[in-house]
């Protein structure tokens, strides 16, 4: 049986959810061609992609694992800062225990939920800012509220300094986009390299209670345990995801509430807990639509192979690179029933794989869920005649294939007086 044709994956992320549609036609393991000429495996059925990110035979080491890139290949392309860094997320076996290991103890429930009360207070402080927008005008709520809740809450628990923050900010953007040029790659490498090199050199100098410190006193300290370059690729991975993450969380969850008026009712009658909205809003538009890349570390069948007499079959060759697409994985009708392209708070099940599964489960995902449960409800409690100001289908989705959010999410808070 001959390959077929690479799908090709749009860089910018316009139609995330029709491509899903399209891949999962093609099959539960379809090969997918990524910006930059990249090939993938994009895996679109629930129950495969949960197997696969459980197995022992897919690594996430492309040093060790992606032959391509151990020639030298797409080093210059956008894809470099999601795999290139040196950290638990790029690493596999003993190398991928130890550094989870060092980073477990800042994410345990305790510690999370110590976190709550400044989250309150970050949340409540915003959103008296936006209370003084003049009524029926017209306010950006990701810019002003989704946006800044996350990455005030994640600089204060790494101490980043203030004077740091926007230019942080930016880097996580820049990392997002995927429809960016290699001389754009490049220049983000080079950013990111600087930037985490004078965070370390600051902590180093002005050590504080925090998590960053704690990281920089690790490494000096123990330095056979984290490595200069595991140090600051570390920093890089807890920031960026404990930023973006949440942003898009809380944005979907609003988006789908208020292109659902029926089903906002019935959370704000108390009907429904928003516990369950955040769950169905994370298997039905994940925070992360595709997570770039897994490698198998030798030959997988699926559904027998590529000989399996229903032509369905697919081997996924050792060194094969792998997408997990978490976005077409929630809405799979063989999981989730003929409406698993409907968001719906009050379904029964609605497992999802939007934190990951297996060894690299998001050790933020706590604290990810105490963000949303407490800006959701005081928004909405702030706000009750909270609309969306122009219609859904202008709103526009972030220019990326890996962030499943929205650009901008403008709306009016209250009724024009």
């Amino acid at each position: 049986m001959g390959q077929q044709q690479p799908f090709v994956l749009d860089p910018a992320g316009r139609d995330v959810n029709g491509e899903a549609d399209r891949l999962r036609e093609l099959g539960p393991a379809t090969r997918v061609e990524l910006p930059g000429s990249i090939v993938a495996w994009s895996i679109s059925e629930f129950d495969l992609l949960k197997q696969l990110l459980a197995d022992p035979r897919v690594s996430r080491d492309p040093r060790a694992h992606w032959p391509a890139w151990q020639r030298g290949e797409f080093h210059d392309s956008w894809i470099q800062p999601w795999i290139a860094p040196v950290n638990m997320l790029t690493s596999y076996g003993p190398e991928h225990r130890r550094l989870r290991k060092l980073m477990a103890p800042a994410f345990t429930g305790r510690r999370t939920e110590a976190m709550r009360p400044e989250v309150e207070r970050i949340t409540a402080t915003l959103l008296d800012t936006l209370a003084e927008t003049p009524p029926g005008a017209t306010v950006d709520l990701r810019a002003a509220y989704a946006f800044p809740l996350p990455m005030l809450v994640i600089c204060g628990l790494f101490g980043i300094p203030e004077e740091s923050r926007e230019d942080l900010s930016d880097l996580v953007e820049r990392i997002m986009n995927t429809n960016t040029t290699p001389e754009e790659a490049a220049r983000t490498m080079a950013d990111i390299a600087s930037t985490f090199s004078e965070l370390v050199a600051h902590k180093r100098e002005h050590p504080a209670d925090d998590l960053a410190s704690a990281l920089v006193a690790t490494r000096d300290d123990e330095g056979d345990r984290l490595t200069e370059v595991e140090l600051q690729a570390t920093l890089l991975l807890l920031l960026s995801a404990g930023h973006e993450t949440t942003v898009n969380l809380i944005g979907n969850a609003v988006h789908a509430l208020l292109t659902h008026p029926d089903q906002l009712k019935l959370v704000l009658d108390g009907e429904v807990p928003w516990d369950e909205v955040i769950e169905e809003t994370l298997r039905w538009a994940p925070s992360v639509g595709s997570m770039p890349l897994r490698y198998a570390t030798e030959d997988i069948e699926i559904n027998g192979g590529e000989d399996a007499a229903d032509g369905r079959g697919r081997t996924i060759r050792q060194g094969d690179p792998i997408l997990a697409t978490f976005g077409a994985s929630g809405r799979d009708p063989l999981k989730h029933g003929p409406d698993a392209a409907e968001f719906d708070i009050r379904r029964q099940d609605r497992e999802h794989l939007a934190f990951g599964h297996g060894v690299h489960f998001c050790l933020g995902a706590p604290l990810a869920r105490i963000e949303a449960r407490t800006a959701l409800p005081a928004l909405f409690a702030r706000f009750p005649d909270l609309r969306l100001a122009v219609p859904a289908e202008e709103i526009e989705h972030v220019p990326s294939f890996i962030a499943n959010g929205h650009a901008t999410l403008p709306v009016r808070l209250t009724p024009a007086s």
